[in-house]
């Protein structure tokens, strides 16, 4: 019995240190990144309008608004939206960086993670835009008659989209999830090899809970991919010889 809080001290000790050493490297780049940010909303607030007519334009939709001030918070959106979708490979760098020191990751892995994190990131993020986006919109109008017309809020719409595309982009980094875990000796490769019906299950659930109608058309269209890059994560760990 007295050798049980001394068997498990280590561990708590060494997940300690790695929270710290991962906390203060991010702290550093605090800075940098809130003046990332800053400056790059500025930017694009200068052509946020631009921005907001393509956007309207892809989606086809008209927008009011009913406050003073949500035409300027719609814009704000916008541009922070584009300045995160923009320095997305700046955060991916700081990100990977911090966890490579306490992990021990070598630096062409590092620059792999943060490679491959930006590309899944964009490509989530224009699956959503080009494709899922458009059928979701055009299925909720539908139930539009003749005698119920949509009149829809420049700031309801503007966050619709723009959360919905940064969530695809990021749940498109599963495969990156899954090496990283694998590699840490967290979650080998057996155990999702193990549990593809639970990650099945899993992703139906997210699927619902991220794709903008509930209707099973739109869920298919981010489960299917989804669970593709499940299996994609797999092949990946067999490839490189991950455990």
């Amino acid at each position: 019995m007295p050798d049980s809080p001394q068997a498990t001290a280590p561990l708590d000790t060494t997940s300690s240190h790695r929270l710290a050493i991962i906390i203060k490297d991010l702290r550093r780049a605090v800075l940098t990144l809130g003046l990332t940010l800053a400056l790059g909303c500025l930017g694009f607030y200068s052509i946020s309008r631009q921005l907001l007519g393509v956007i309207q334009s892809h989606l086809h939709q008209k927008l009011a608004f009913f406050t003073v001030a949500e035409p300027f918070l719609a814009h704000l959106t916008v541009s922070l939206a584009m300045t995160i979708f923009t320095i997305m490979p700046m955060l991916s760098y700081f990100l990977w960086r911090a966890l490579a020191k306490p992990f021990k990751l070598s630096r062409p892995l590092v620059f792999g993670f943060v490679s491959f994190s930006c590309l899944l990131f964009y490509s989530g993020a224009a699956f959503c835009y080009f494709i899922t986006l458009p059928f979701g919109i055009n299925f909720l109008l539908d139930f539009q008659t003749e005698q119920l017309r949509p009149v829809i809020s420049i700031s309801e719409f503007v966050s619709f989209v723009t959360i919905f595309v940064l969530a695809f982009g990021l749940i498109f980094e599963l495969p990156i999830f899954m090496i990283f875990m694998a590699k840490i000796k967290i979650l080998p490769r057996s155990f999702f090899e193990k549990n593809r019906r639970y990650a099945a299950l899993v992703i139906s659930v997210i699927a619902a809970l991220l794709t903008p109608t509930p209707d099973i058309f739109n869920m298919l269209l981010m489960g299917i991919p989804l669970y593709l890059l499940y299996e994609a994560g797999i092949i990946v760990l067999k490839l490189l010889r991950i455990t």
